[in-house]
């Protein structure tokens, strides 16, 4: 991005190059729903667009990652510390990252998902995705903090979005403890390294949830300060 769109973000506020990066990091996450519609399918071509496109996004979130480290003057920010919005920054970074190795392994290894798992495997990767989309309903709600002093109604409403992204995180992990148990039923019948790569799929799932999750625990680490 350009610096003078990057200045001009930081003149509109301070916290909003992050709200813009959590936002292209939700497009890239959001794009495993095609690719994973691609791969149930087996159609491996259309599976490969679709990484390509999670890639391309992904390296999108990277280049305004880079911008906002490289033009994060401290003299802005008063009401959020530099070091905590670095970290929440961090934590998006690696939300867009493990989408990307998600798409990358499987298409890598052209896995095939076995029909004790493959239904319930989209809704599971849509649960995690709904954990990333509170994390940015929270994080679009940081430049109304700063404004109010995290004081009053505001704090009330973004406690409120974090106990429900705690809510979503908490099925996916209810999800993943089923995922693991129908495909541990099923894994002698298996190959044994496609089963060793399906438990890694079904944990890096997981850990699109884990990673929203822990961008909520860093705003409520701010609204205690």
């Amino acid at each position: 991005m350009p610096k003078s769109t990057i200045s001009s973000l930081f003149g509109a506020s301070p916290v909003k190059p992050l709200q813009q990066h959590m936002q292209a990091v939700q497009a890239c996450v959001q794009q495993l729903i095609p690719f994973f519609d691609a791969v149930l399918a087996e159609d491996w071509d259309e599976a490969q667009r679709q990484q390509a496109e999670i890639s391309r996004l992904e390296n999108q979130a990277d280049a305004l990652k880079r911008e906002l480290r490289l033009n994060l003057p401290n003299s802005l920010f008063m009401a959020v510390p530099r070091r905590d919005l670095l970290e929440v920054l961090t934590m998006q970074d690696k939300i867009a990252n493990k989408a990307k190795d998600i798409a990358g392994l499987i298409l890598g290894r052209r896995m095939h998902f076995p029909e004790a798992i493959a239904p319930s495997i989209k809704a599971y990767v849509q649960r995690a995705i709904d954990a990333s989309a509170q994390a940015q309903t929270a994080i679009n709600e940081l430049d109304e903090l700063v404004e109010t002093g995290f004081r009053g109604n505001e704090v009330k409403l973004v406690t409120s979005i974090i106990k429900t992204l705690d809510e979503i995180e908490d099925d996916t992990d209810r999800m993943q403890v089923e995922i693991r148990a129908r495909l541990f039923a099923v894994e002698k019948d298996l190959p044994p390294v496609e089963v060793i790569f399906l438990y890694r799929i079904i944990d890096w799932i997981g850990d699109l949830g884990d990673l929203a999750q822990r961008v909520g625990s860093r705003l409520e680490l701010m609204l205690a300060k």
